[in-house]
């Protein structure tokens, strides 16, 4: 297709390239038949020969850059629209009387619409890459795709920090619980401290107490034993005094 645009390209604008130089360099021959066009333009006050000239620049610059190849689709836009008022000015069939005239005019005419659709054809050829409309399609459905995935991603991290912040708050409530409960676990050992600190002291009271039951055996045991020799050397006296 490269090739194919390269040959056609050159064959498309050379017409125009030798017709517009001709008119930019000879205004006066076709200024007669431009005037009634010219003159119809509302706010347009050059003179035909200005007019037909710049007609005739706009159309052998845009041929040559048509012809090279650069910029050829805005080059073969600006051909067509030099076209339109050469066609409306100088095959107008339906004014002509004479019938050998009119079939002229009239195949010139289908000749420039011919040529016209060409470059129109041109003007919409974007050599296989997207045209911008096509471009401007997949921006706006890659912006939509985007938008939609933003908004998904935003409603998957806001559920993420729903979860996120209830769990938070179990925790909190775990530690709280954790905390109330190591502060009875400490009060449970001091209690416990405490209670083992006063039995071991009335251990030791009771130990003590023990000793003296010991002492106090100990002394009723002497004082029994006393007594018993004291009895029984009184008894012996007293049968000692009966004789």
């Amino acid at each position: 297709m490269l090739g194919l645009r390269t040959l056609a390209r050159p064959m498309l604008a050379s017409i125009f390239i030798l017709g517009g130089y001709d008119t930019f360099r000879n205004p006066e021959r076709v200024a007669p038949t431009a005037e009634p066009v010219v003159s119809s333009i509302p706010g347009m006050s050059a003179k035909p020969e200005d007019a037909v000239r710049l007609n005739g620049a706009i159309q052998m610059v845009a041929g040559s850059l048509l012809g090279l190849g650069w910029l050829p689709r805005l080059s073969s836009l600006a051909i067509a629209a030099t076209l339109v008022p050469t066609t409306a000015a100088g095959h107008r069939f339906w004014e002509a009387e004479d019938e050998a005239t009119k079939a002229q005019q009239q195949v010139h005419f289908l000749k420039n619409l011919s040529m016209l659709g060409g470059l129109l054809i041109a003007a919409a050829d974007t050599g296989g890459k997207p045209s911008l409309a096509w471009r401007a399609r997949y921006r706006a459905r890659t912006a939509r795709r985007t938008a939609e995935l933003a908004r998904k991603q935003a409603a998957r991290t806001a559920r993420v920090a729903r979860v996120s912040a209830k769990g938070g708050a179990g925790a909190g409530k775990a530690a709280a619980v954790g905390k109330a409960g190591g502060w009875a676990a400490k009060m449970l050992a001091k209690g416990g401290a405490g209670a083992g600190k006063a039995g071991g002291r009335a251990a030791k009271v009771s130990a003590k107490g023990a000793g003296a039951g010991k002492l106090a055996g100990r002394a009723a045991k002497g004082s029994a034993k006393g007594g018993a020799k004291a009895a029984t050397k009184a008894a012996k006296a007293a049968g000692r005094a009966s004789r």
